[in-house]
């Protein structure tokens, strides 16, 4: 679609399909991508909204954790089946598996929790960052660079990234640090539905994670025969924020080895409100190395 934040709208929308067994049944869209795998954070949405689908009252996700296990063809739609794993007077667990062609691409695990009162405490913000409106958009850094992945960074995309320290698409600059920090939010309003906060912040917490790997090495996205893949995602929603609205994601890598890298991620409403904590495994394939 023309206009990015529609498409992904589009694509969280996911059909029920009525089918009511042991498990139940949604369907949703692919988004194009340019090399014609589904983004990851597109299908851990999905697969939370799916989840959510089946949660009655006003319970919401504050955790879960997805493996996934093969690549998606953008070609395919995807099949989501979810398992009510168990309701309690509190919490509810669900599993979402989802499919293409028959064969599971994600298995994802969700809790959902009432909200309740109780200790309450968060790590502060980093002081003294640049404003996010005052830095470069994506567009801006790859003004010129006429390539299929290029042209979806700089206008394909739902949210606007702009990175505090400079990004590593073609060249790492700055030093070969094990972190980074981005400031995000989506390029237009969004509905005020909570779920759909939620969920946009779910598939934005797969941008750049795994770049403070890359960039504790020098590894740029350029980098000739750089091949990367996520193995797996977890994410804690500790407090309600609008993804319109700009939001800091700080990112580090604690350590890599046997070519896995892990990253781990903490996200802030721009007044410096905590409001998810992320982790992420890859793995990370360099030739020569």
């Amino acid at each position: 679609m023309s206009d990015p934040l529609s498409g992904l709208l589009e694509t969280l929308d996911l059909t029920d399909t009525g089918a009511r067994t042991s498990e139940d049944i949604f369907t949703g869209s692919t988004q194009w991508m340019p090399h014609g795998r589904v983004f990851g954070g597109q299908v851990l949405a999905q697969s939370l909204v799916a989840a959510q689908r089946t949660i009655g009252g006003d319970r919401h996700p504050h955790s879960m954790h997805g493996y996934f296990l093969r690549p998606g063809d953008i070609g395919l739609p995807i099949t989501f089946s979810v398992d009510r794993i168990h309701d309690g007077r509190s919490f509810s667990t669900r599993r979402t598996q989802a499919y293409q062609d028959g064969l599971p691409i994600l298995s994802m695990i969700a809790s959902f929790q009432d909200d309740d009162a109780g200790l309450d405490h968060q790590i502060d913000m980093p002081a003294d960052l640049p404003d996010p409106d005052s830095l470069p958009t994506a567009a801006d850094v790859l003004a010129g660079f006429d390539h299929p992945v290029a042209r979806g960074w700089s206008s394909g995309r739902a949210f606007d990234v702009r990175y505090v320290t400079s990004p590593i698409y073609l060249s790492v600059e700055g030093g070969t640090v094990p972190h980074q920090a981005v400031w995000f939010k989506t390029i237009a309003p969004m509905p005020d539905d909570p779920s759909l906060h939620r969920a946009a912040l779910v598939y934005a917490s797969d941008y750049s994670i795994q770049e403070s790997v890359l960039r504790a090495h020098g590894l740029s996205w350029a980098t000739p025969g750089l091949k990367v893949a996520s193995l797996d995602h977890a994410m804690w929603l500790h407090r309600f924020g609008r993804v319109d609205e700009w939001m800091l994601y700080v990112q580090e890598s604690p350590t890599a080895v046997g070519g896995r890298g892990l990253s781990q991620g903490r996200i802030y409403s721009r007044d410096g409100v905590l409001l998810a904590s992320v982790a992420q495994e890859i793995t990370v394939r360099v030739p020569g190395a």
